[in-house]
């Protein structure tokens, strides 16, 4: 007799992912400059100068009771409007934001799996474009019983969305006959770190309308593009294609959090923006079963009212995030190793695609266990975000101080350099065989012409 449910005992969660596997080497072996110089790299100002926030105080009295007693699952006022004006800031203040649709939750995870529980019933699909973030197998199907369908995006226009890449998609789950139900995006892309155009999000508000379907955008790494172009919402899209007068308004939902651009991941702030109403009614009674906590909205509602201090440390950010990248993309360059040009995010999209021992996925995985356990570099195989083109890996760079990056660097150096060596010792080897064999033939050719002499 089983003792435990079906859903406890199923393989859907994604756990096993290379992806996850990666990040359990490293919690096992983590690096440390003194400790432990070979272990596996990884690719608080304002509480000092503001202590009345971080002891829970209001005017020098404490809170701690007021904020221990009241927990509403609506969200208090005043962090859901720090939240709203802190997320058109970051838009460039081209659009904005009503705190009555806004639902918070306990992270992004918990944003994208409610959105799929209001927007979709088990067995439903929605459409995602390839390569994407591992931990969606986990967060839009698991326990909600969606389906995923990929939309086709490959190397050779830079994993762009296009018209026929959607269709494609949309067919195939037909053909699976499965319900469509939205297509859902991250802008910008994890794991590629580009920002969609304009071209593309009106692409893809024209498909959603002629399939009658939700579109969700993931807009949870805005704040880091460091490069141009700059971040588009879909928010402003909507507004300046005027479907603000259609059913497409209603149909299209923001998943938001703090934890990538103010790096506050252990805080567990998340949020979906919708503008239908019962999206936005149903998903609040769900976000019970994941609350932010009192005492962590009312920390963030005073720092988040801190306008200097956001802007700078966003633009600061910004700043860090572009040098690291430079520092890795120059770095690999030069050891013969690009990446996908990007602009966003906190990591590149890295082609190895040469130095795999075979075209394939089996290639890939045998390279990532020895970029992992004999390098010791925790990156994720595209085949993780389930990449169809075998070669690909995301590198996150952002991690990491300026010289563990650079050791990072050297290792992979090293590693590829040894391999440069291997191969040219194979190639000498089989020519010294080769030209062995030239003499052998040539000497018994003039050895039979001698005989016929």
């Amino acid at each position: 007799m089983k003792l435990l449910s079906k859903k406890a005992m199923c393989n859907s969660h994604g756990q096993d992912s290379s992806y996850f596997l990666g990040w359990e080497e490293y919690e096992k072996n983590p690096y440390d400059v003194i400790r432990n110089p070979k272990g596996i790299i990884q690719m608080e100002s304002w509480l000092t100068q503001n202590p009345d926030a971080a002891a829970f105080k209001r005017n020098g009295d404490s809170i701690f009771r007021e904020l221990a007693l009241f927990q509403d699952y609506h969200g208090l006022p005043a962090f859901k409007d720090a939240l709203v004006q802190f997320m058109s800031e970051i838009r460039g203040n081209k659009v904005s934001f009503d705190s009555n649709k806004l639902v918070l939750t306990a992270g992004a995870t918990s944003a994208n799996e409610t959105l799929m529980f209001c927007l979709a019933d088990p067995g439903d699909a929605f459409l995602l474009p390839i390569p994407y973030y591992p931990g969606f197998d986990r967060d839009l199907k698991w326990r909600t019983g969606a389906e995923i369908v990929p939309i086709q995006c490959t190397s050779s226009n830079g994993f762009r969305i296009t018209e026929s890449a959607l269709e494609e998609a949309y067919k195939e789950a037909k053909r699976r006959n499965l319900r469509v139900k939205g297509v859902l995006v991250t802008n910008p892309s994890n794991p590629l770190g580009t920002t969609l155009t304009k071209k593309e999000l009106q692409l893809l508000l024209t498909f959603v309308s002629t399939k009658q379907i939700h579109l969700i955008s993931d807009e949870i790494y805005s704040g880091t593009v460091f490069n141009s172009p700059k971040f588009v919402s879909v928010m402003e899209v909507l507004i300046e294609n005027n479907y603000m007068y259609t059913d497409v308004w209603d149909r299209v939902h923001i998943v938001y959090s703090l934890s990538k651009d103010l790096g506050l991941p252990g805080f567990r702030v998340g949020a979906i923006y919708s503008n239908d109403d019962m999206v936005v009614s149903a998903a609040t009674k769900m976000s019970s079963f994941g609350l932010i906590s009192s005492q962590t909205q009312y920390l963030l509602s005073s720092l988040l009212s801190d306008k200097i201090f956001t802007k700078n440390y966003v633009s600061e950010n910004q700043k860090r995030i572009k040098k690291r990248h430079e520092m890795l993309v120059g770095g690999l360059q030069q050891i013969g190793i690009r990446c996908l040009e990007s602009n966003a995010g906190l990591f590149c999209w890295v082609d190895m695609r040469h130095l795999l021992s075979s075209n394939s996925f089996n290639g890939e995985m045998e390279l990532w266990k020895k970029i992992v356990y004999e390098v010791g570099l925790n990156i994720s195989p595209g085949s993780s975000c389930h990449c169809t083109e075998p070669g690909w890996f995301r590198a996150c760079f952002a991690n990491m101080s300026e010289d563990t990056l650079n050791i990072a660097i050297q290792r992979l150096k090293a590693f590829v350099d040894s391999r440069d060596n291997k191969d040219d010792i194979q190639n000498q080897q089989h020519s010294n065989k080769k030209k062995s064999f030239s003499k052998w033939v040539f000497r018994l050719s003039f050895n039979e012409r001698q005989r016929e002499r």
